[in-house]
């Protein structure tokens, strides 16, 4: 098991964590700033493989889902990292989701078994009241307290390979039903050799996870990215703007994931890094929304710290786009190249368009999903025969090679004949020094058949009027893309990893 650049990763994750704790067993592997906790390589590995002979022990199938439905924690990355040393597929339920759909992951995942957290207890309770489902819990608190104390002297863990089952994370079903993402132990490790690939990530490195690890970006890109490379992990519990850089300047952090929404609540708050943290920090990370170019720059100016655009999806293990390391090589606006990957842009016939025109990104490698669970239809109308992927994403790519996204396929604004990408609207809007939170929406429209809306959040002491926010608009796009209305929301709607759901702000402001 040895990093390399050139080439995804072989094996298993059994494979990556028994070598990481067989070369350097008493090297911290991940940090829990919140409760002041650690695990060193060592101390995972065995209690990984303990939670993976218990799981077994039960008589659980190979490539079965074991489900886990508990927050960040030192307990929660036992039981995920236990998940897939046994060879179980591990189904991370995300506790942002309503109960219903909730209940639709527990009952089409079939697990049979479910890690659940003591806080969790209630949501548990509302998600199997909408779905016929009856799995059986395994309580996490302070320890993991298995069923009976069954005795482990001759269980014999399966047999695994790269190929087996390793993941089924949910899409956050902001457009219908979850899908359910299903990763092989190959494509999980891929995604996290894209990471340190991307951002030439090393064993001196030490990440910040913000995100929760039922995100994929979460998952691979703060916990898998560094079982890859060998380097350390500081996990809390959530996003805090109050803590978050006093944890970076503790825990000595080289670099952080994080989404535009939480950098904009940096940015709003009157927290810095000292300057240490600024020397130490190689770079943060924005994924899983676009990050508008204004604020690129200022948080760069306000932080003095390297902010990298990147672009990633579930079903390619979070890795899709990433900005070169380089200043002088990124172009602002771009979510750079492919990350390890092949992209192209093709038109609805599944055909490459000319350079600069816009139309679906594609992409092709060896951190894509498997399929959709049960779902051969969904897998076949985004998993084309010569291996390409549908991500759903418009946009285009420039003569360089890098890829300008303008939006998702699905959230397009359909103003009169004119498509327009939500995305103009909320750069215009982020450049505003009151806006904290924005996303352009289309509402139904007698007129032009669709309307251009907007909801924002703005600071707590600001005195912004919609009346200065349109015309911020008009004065930046013309009249005809921007918004008739504009929307003082206290919180928008978003997923777990934080990404703004943009298709629920036409539910609620519907009229």
């Amino acid at each position: 098991m040895k990093f390399d650049p050139k080439n995804p990763p072989k094996g298993t994750v059994r494979d990556w964590i028994d070598h990481r704790a067989d070369t350097t067993p008493d090297e911290v592997s991940h940090f829990f700033p919140d409760k002041g906790t650690t695990l060193t390589w060592g101390e995972l590995r065995d209690a990984a493989k303990d939670v993976a002979l218990r799981l077994t022990a039960l008589g659980i199938d190979k490539g079965e889902s074991v489900a886990i439905c508990k927050p960040n924690g030192r307990n929660a990355i036992i039981c995920l990292f236990g998940i897939f040393y046994g060879g179980f597929r591990a189904t991370p339920l995300d506790l942002s989701v309503e109960a219903s759909q909730l209940g639709h992951s527990i009952s089409h995942c079939k697990c049979r078994y479910i890690f659940l957290g003591k806080s969790q207890v209630g949501l548990f309770g509302a998600a199997l009241s909408h779905v016929d489902a009856h799995p059986c819990t395994i309580p996490v608190d302070s320890r993991i307290m298995f069923p009976g104390a069954g005795k482990l002297k001759n269980v014999k863990l399966h047999e695994i390979t790269a190929e087996d089952h390793a993941l089924l994370m949910y899409t956050s079903g902001t457009t219908g039903i979850p899908k359910g993402v299903v990763h092989t132990q190959a494509s999980l490790l891929a995604g996290g050799w894209a990471t340190c690939v991307a951002h030439n990530l090393t064993p001196e490195d030490r990440a910040f996870c913000v995100l929760p690890y039922y995100n994929i970006n979460g998952l691979c890109v703060t916990l898998i990215a560094p079982l890859v490379s060998g380097g350390q992990v500081a996990m809390a519990i959530k996003f805090n703007t109050k803590t978050f850089w006093q944890h970076c300047e503790d825990y000595e952090i080289t670099w952080f994931s994080a989404v535009p929404t939480m950098l904009s609540h940096l940015a709003h708050d009157e927290r810095v890094p000292n300057d240490a943290a600024k020397a130490r920090i190689r770079f943060g990370r924005s994924a899983c929304a676009p990050l508008a170019p204004e604020m690129q720059i200022n948080l760069e100016e306000q932080f003095g710290i390297k902010i990298i655009e990147t672009m990633g999806l579930t079903e390619a293990a979070a890795a899709i786009l990433a900005s070169p390391m380089s200043r002088d090589k990124r172009k602002i606006g771009s979510s750079g190249k492919g990350c390890s990957t092949e992209v192209a842009i093709f038109n609805h016939k599944q055909e490459p368009v000319k350079t600069g025109m816009i139309g679906e990104l594609v992409v092709r490698g060896p951190n894509i999903l498997k399929e959709y669970l049960d779902n051969p239809e969904a897998t076949k109308a985004v998993l084309l025969e010569n291996g390409w992927f549908r991500t759903g994403d418009m946009g285009y790519q420039d003569e360089d090679g890098y890829v300008f996204v303008t939006g998702r396929l699905k959230e397009l604004i359909i103003k009169g004949d004119e498509n327009i990408a939500p995305r103009e609207i909320d750069d215009v809007l982020y450049s505003h020094r009151s806006v904290i939170e924005a996303a352009a929406f289309a509402n139904a429209c007698e007129d032009h058949g669709q309307r251009i809306e907007a909801a924002v959040v703005v600071g707590k002491s600001s005195e912004v009027t919609d009346a200065e926010l349109i015309e911020l608009c008009k004065n930046r796009l013309g009249p005809f893309k921007s918004p008739d209305r504009i929307h003082f929301v206290k919180e928008l709607p978003k997923g777990a990893s934080g990404q703004i759901q943009r298709l629920k702000l036409k539910e609620l402001f519907s009229e």
